[in-house]
């Protein structure tokens, strides 16, 4: 089955390919590079990680109905430690890009292999490709013509058959798909700003705690020796979480100034948990599974669940599928591969409110019923 082969020989040429921001995202501030996006976002951000995890166990957990047994098996198989759809999920949330290699290996007796291609290999083993070492070589036309993977200075060629590219959409770039990385970043930063900050006030008694005013009776000034040894004092004797509540010894005109923070030096606050719904919501997660206060969109968890599956995990999982059914046609010409939605716990109950209204349904017979419930 050659795709790109046919394509490269329509008679005219593809557009000029058009490079957007596929592998670099974001502006001003915030990381743009792919590794920089997913240190921060993925390893760094625990809301970010947690929405990611949570769309792609689940769709990796989801159970399929697979025309062919085989198919299901290789599907089902963990290559390398890694799982195949939970890792080809991260990969679309994370960069928009997921590459599965078609490992196949030469049958020993064609004779007991009913799933063999043309040339007399099979597949062996699928395997997900990191995206960030993969490039597309296109043709004259502007159509992919291989795949070149890196790793380091070692590249190897793979050919458009052996390779099944899923991607999202990306509105500006032909031949590379638009993760959530790139819309996600500035809450990412907004986050993790608020951490850092949250951090430093920890480090500081939580507070700015005070101010020492020096009032002597004299009217004059502490010294530059004086002033950076009494600074230095209090560093070490009473700043930090371990000295939080020690107290303090005043002598020589010193007085204690109490200080606390405003209503506006606490809006970091406010800010991290809308930065945290917008991750949320970039990863296509309700806040609520995320464990966010303040979300009262859905009337619970049950709600909150079906929704996820029903608008983030089902297209997810359509599109990996899909795709890999398409890269598997060469050896299982028709092949379909699906997610078993009457097996998904969450989606329960949208099946007892169709059985119960085909039940009762008195104008269709037994066989329409059985029909129209799949069966």
């Amino acid at each position: 089955m050659k795709w790109f082969g046919k394509k490269a020989a329509r008679g005219s040429a593809r557009p000029a390919l058009a490079r957007g921001f596929g592998m670099a995202f974001g502006s001003g501030e915030w990381p743009r590079s792919y590794e920089a996006q997913v240190r921060d976002a993925y390893a760094l951000n625990p809301v970010a990680q947690r929405a990611v995890r949570l769309v792609a166990e689940s769709v990796g957990s989801a159970p399929i109905a697979c025309s062919e047994p085989e198919v299901a098996r290789l599907i089902a198989a963990q290559s390398g430690g890694q799982g195949l759809v939970e890792t080809v999920a991260s990969h679309l949330l994370l960069q928009g890009n997921a590459y599965v290699e078609v490992l196949t290996g030469r049958s020993l007796d064609t004779r007991l292999s009913t799933s063999l291609a043309a040339n007399g290999e099979e597949v062996a083993e699928l395997f997900a490709l990191r995206p960030d070492r993969v490039s597309i070589e296109a043709d004259v036309r502007g159509w992919p013509g291989a795949y070149l993977y890196r790793v380091g200075e070692v590249t190897q060629r793979v050919e458009p058959e052996r390779l099944v590219h899923v991607r999202t959409f990306h509105p500006t770039d032909d031949h590379y798909g638009l993760g959530c990385l790139g819309a996600a970043a500035g809450a990412v930063a907004i986050h993790n700003a608020a951490t850092r900050w949250n951090k430093g006030l920890l480090d500081n008694a939580a507070r700015p705690s005070g101010a020492l005013v020096y009032e002597p009776q004299d009217g004059s000034n502490l010294s530059p020796e004086q002033f950076e040894r009494l600074k230095a004092e209090l560093e070490a004797s009473f700043q930090g979480a371990g000295n939080a509540g020690r107290p303090l010894l005043l002598d020589g005109g010193l007085r204690w100034q109490a200080l606390s923070l405003t209503p506006a030096d606490m809006d970091f606050v406010s800010l991290k948990a809308a930065a945290a719904r917008e991750i949320a919501l970039a990863f296509g997660v309700p806040p609520m599974l995320l464990g966010l206060p303040g979300d009262n969109t859905y009337a619970n968890y049950r709600e909150a669940n079906r929704s996820l599956w029903r608008l983030t995990i089902l297209p997810l999982a359509a599109k990996i599928y899909g795709a890999l059914a398409q890269g598997l046609a060469p050896w299982w010409p028709g092949v379909t591969v699906a997610v078993d939605v009457d097996r998904v716990p969450e989606l329960s109950e949208d099946r007892e409110r169709l059985w119960a209204m085909v039940s009762g349904a008195d104008f269709l017979s037994p066989e329409e019923k059985r029909t129209t419930v799949g069966l």
